[in-house]
């Protein structure tokens, strides 16, 4: 039968009431660490085991130069480099988020689960990236992949600050929160990857010839565009500061000029 309409508000507040249920802060972190160092490991192990030239191909066609045969593999090195720093950005700005999450819930639990999905991928799209021949149909694909897993791993991360926000009070630190110190800057360190690799996937679309070097800038500029993001919303918050002082010292002003006036002179 069909269920009346209190059945189902109730069932809906049931399922809210349980998506916002605490969860362990602790347990997420330490959860978030492992997959975080596996999926490193596992970068390691595959440049290992696959990129390490033979003795007898290095004193045959490279004359016995190791450096000269390391070099052949060059890409290789740069992408798995690109993939670590990538790995431990993500980290880092998942260590940042719940530095300030003071109380977890379910659905952030549930989002956090979603984002470590997609960094488990990360390993996958490192052998795309590298394994495909240069200037192919199959390289641009490879790192749009990986730029869609980019994205994703990292925009859930800026949906469990989004989800923190609604219940800020209880969830986050004093800092972190709307009008707090670190307010803008965690807004600003959780949307730079999104934004980026949203950026760098449409940048592929549309200039193909040169999808490797625009892939691998992405990967490099990144760890400098969080420091610049520091410096920059540092100097924007001193900047609003500075005008907003100076605004009230000019009220303070009028409103002291004002009471040196008598009332005849106040009046005209």
């Amino acid at each position: 039968g069909q269920r009346s309409e209190e059945e189902e508000h109730h069932s809906l507040e049931t399922f809210s009431f349980y998506l916002s249920e605490p969860l362990s802060k602790e347990r997420v972190e330490a959860f978030s660490d492992g997959v975080y160092a596996i999926v490193a490991t596992l970068l390691i192990l595959d440049i290992c085991e696959d990129n390490v030239p033979d003795p007898r191909e290095v004193d045959e066609k490279f004359h016995g130069s190791l450096l000269e045969a390391l070099s052949e593999y060059g890409p290789n090195y740069l992408a798995y480099f690109g993939s670590f720093v990538t790995i431990g950005l993500l980290w880092f700005v998942h260590h940042s988020l719940f530095l300030y999450v003071t109380k977890a819930t379910r659905l952030m639990g549930l989002l956090n689960i979603l984002s470590l999905a997609f960094i488990g991928g990360l390993p996958l799209a490192y052998q795309l990236t590298s394994e495909f021949a240069e200037k192919s149909h199959n390289e641009i694909e490879a790192i749009q992949v990986s730029c869609v897993i980019t994205f994703f791993a990292s925009i859930f991360q800026f949906a469990i600050w989004t989800t923190a926000l609604l219940n800020e009070e209880e969830t986050l630190h004093a800092f972190a929160r709307y009008g707090g110190k670190e307010h803008a800057f965690m807004f600003a360190k959780l949307a730079l990857y999104p934004c980026v690799s949203l950026g760098a996937f449409f940048l592929t679309c549309l200039l193909s010839e040169f999808s490797t070097a625009i892939f691998h800038l992405m990967q490099i500029v990144i760890p400098f565009a969080f420091l610049a993001l520091r410096i920059f919303v540092r100097i924007s918050l001193t900047a609003i500061k500075s005008v907003m002082s100076l605004s009230r010292r000019k009220v303070v002003l009028l409103e002291e000029e004002e009471a040196c006036l008598s009332p005849n002179e106040t009046l005209s």
